[in-house]
């Protein structure tokens, strides 16, 4: 039988950290999937999700809702992800860095030169959006959720997040124009 959300929780709580294990396990795919969009490779994701992990386990007694567990670690991984972007950024101005891998798949229809270079372009374009619409956009296209859900985990409201959205997507097929895919 598959315990909720609430139940792993509740769990933790009492001592039981084999639950929290569990909770791991069922949220990190997820999480590190957002934490490698937003930050663009593998180490800073990992990076993010362990300490978002990390926090989380120290701070589960205030998840005010136990039944929206996966909401409530979407937002701790936003914010964590937030704050490596930011690191990294003042680190990028002192330190010449690799370029990221990419972070999106997906089958085109193309040859596989051409899905790298399909993928290439849509990780450079991620990128060059403003942090806060690259968000808002990969927690509505990428990670599915509604915008209660969004904001919720950002912190922000409903009305900004869709405008952060529907700006992320103007970007977006603006650069992808600019690469020469229309």
């Amino acid at each position: 039988m598959t315990m909720t959300d609430a139940q792993l929780v509740e769990r933790v709580l009492a001592g039981d950290d084999t639950a929290f294990a569990l909770v791991m396990e069922r949220y990190r795919t997820r999480l590190v999937r957002y934490a490698r969009q937003m930050l663009g490779n593998d180490a800073d994701a990992e990076e993010a999700l362990q300490d978002a992990f990390l926090r989380a386990y120290r701070s589960l007694a205030r998840c005010r809702d136990p039944d929206r567990l996966g909401s409530w670690l979407l937002a701790i991984t936003a914010n964590r992800c937030r704050t490596a972007s930011r690191r990294r950024w003042y680190r990028d101005r002192l330190f010449a860095t690799n370029p990221p891998d990419p972070a999106l798949t997906g089958d085109h229809g193309a040859d596989q030169a051409e899905e790298l270079a399909w993928r290439e372009a849509i990780r450079h374009a991620l990128a060059r959006l403003e942090p806060r619409q690259r968000e808002a956009f990969l927690l509505h296209h990428v990670e599915g959720l509604g915008y209660a859900e969004m904001a919720a985990a950002t912190g922000s409201g409903i009305s900004a997040l869709k405008m952060r959205v529907q700006r992320a997507r103007a970007r977006l097929r603006t650069l992808l124009q600019e690469a020469g895919y229309d």
